[in-house]
């Protein structure tokens, strides 16, 4: 065999053999039509804000200022943040930032202005881009200026106290979105969800979880790696886009159905919102229901039990997930035989095909489940 015939042979037998970390959802058109449903009224204000540039930078330290993980890498070059530190010490206007305030931790998000403010915090610590495992940091110093101008190639440190004051007195004005109503914050993800348009589109599940960062955060990714879980999805390595973690919070939200609402993807955001920083109490005695539930599931109706069609029925899921949930104790013998005569009614099957998220469809088909499983 030639050299070429063997490479192309090799990177056939690779496509073949490659891992998909896409996790393959039965296409069902009313829940697209729910998550592209338009977000409910909110009471937003948004005002100016003048802070120096020390303040900013303090903030930032002390974490009361934070970029979304999903915001694009920092991408300027060293001459395009030199300019903008050097318009700040000879009075140049410079553009605004825009900042979404939390009500709860008075914390902020960053909406627009992450690579502004990143060339101002990389200047004030001496070095330019972001920490790099294995590779040395490059000195920060003014590039691309005239040369005849007092601060070309000069770093902050080598700045006199009186330019490096004038830097820190520098102001740069921020507008910050705040949500009043209603209490929930929701208006955030909505915000970030429009700024998400360039590139390749984020999932809901993936603002989510840069959205309303917390202790669920790191919850939900330890659990999605439960080898019982991967079971039911049919697949080893966690989703690209986190629609395995979009089906956990699907599960534990949905066990409280009296708390549903449309739109799905708002009603999920809520549960997430609430849930960011729950006790360790709370989070275990989840894990314990989850990973039952799970191990219970796959003893009784084998792998990938969810996948009825062209993939896993995200309803038919959250129906029969639900009610093994609430029987663990009690599996009857001829659970198999109840499920698949669950799948072949007309009533369910209606329920798990069309209009997914309505409150009554929701509700028809949780009822149809517990009924013909454990009834």
């Amino acid at each position: 065999m030639s050299t070429t015939e063997e490479t192309g042979a090799r990177i056939s037998f690779e496509r073949e053999n490659r891992v998909s970390t896409d996790l393959e959802l039965e296409p069902i058109t009313s829940e697209d039509e729910d998550y592209e449903s338009a977000p409910p009224d909110y009471e937003i204000t948004t005002y100016p804000a003048d802070f120096t540039l020390e303040v900013l930078h303090q903030k930032w330290k002390a974490e009361e200022i934070r970029i979304p993980d999903f915001q694009r890498d920092f991408v300027w070059k060293q001459v395009q943040a030199s300019k903008l530190i050097e318009s700040f010490l000879v009075g140049l206007p410079v553009p605004a930032v825009f900042l979404y305030k939390e009500r709860k931790s008075q914390k902020s998000l960053v909406i627009d202005g992450q690579q502004r403010l990143k060339s101002i915090f990389f200047f004030f610590e001496g070095y330019f881009g972001p920490k790099a495992r294995g590779t040395r940091r490059r000195v920060f110093s003014l590039k691309g200026l005239s040369p005849d101008s007092p601060f070309h190639d000069r770093s902050f440190e080598d700045f006199s106290k009186e330019d490096q004051l004038r830097l820190k007195n520098a102001v740069l004005r921020a507008f910050i979105v705040q949500q009043f109503g209603p209490d929930d914050d929701t208006s955030m993800y909505h915000i970030f969800e429009r700024l998400n348009t360039g590139g390749t589109l984020l999932t809901n599940q993936e603002i989510r979880n840069c959205v309303f960062h917390g202790n669920f955060i790191e919850f939900l990714e330890e659990i999605n790696q439960d080898p019982e879980w991967k079971s039911i999805l049919g697949k080893r390595v966690p989703d690209t886009h986190r629609k395995d973690i979009e089906l956990i919070v699907r599960f534990f939200a949905m066990r409280d159905i009296s708390a549903y609402k449309k739109p799905m993807k708002d009603f999920l955001s809520r549960f997430m919102k609430k849930n960011r920083d729950a006790s360790k109490e709370v989070l275990q005695e989840s894990r314990e229901i989850f990973t039952q539930t799970c191990r219970t599931v796959i003893e009784s109706l084998g792998e990938k039990p969810f996948h009825i069609r062209s993939g896993l029925n995200a309803a038919v899921f959250d129906a029969v997930m639900i009610a093994f949930s609430r029987h663990l104790k009690e599996i009857p013998e001829d659970i198999s035989i109840r499920y698949s005569r669950l799948k072949d009614n007309e009533e369910f099957d209606k329920h798990t095909r069309n209009w997914t998220t309505d409150i009554e469809t929701v509700k028809a088909r949780f009822q149809l489940a517990e009924t013909k499983l454990f009834g």
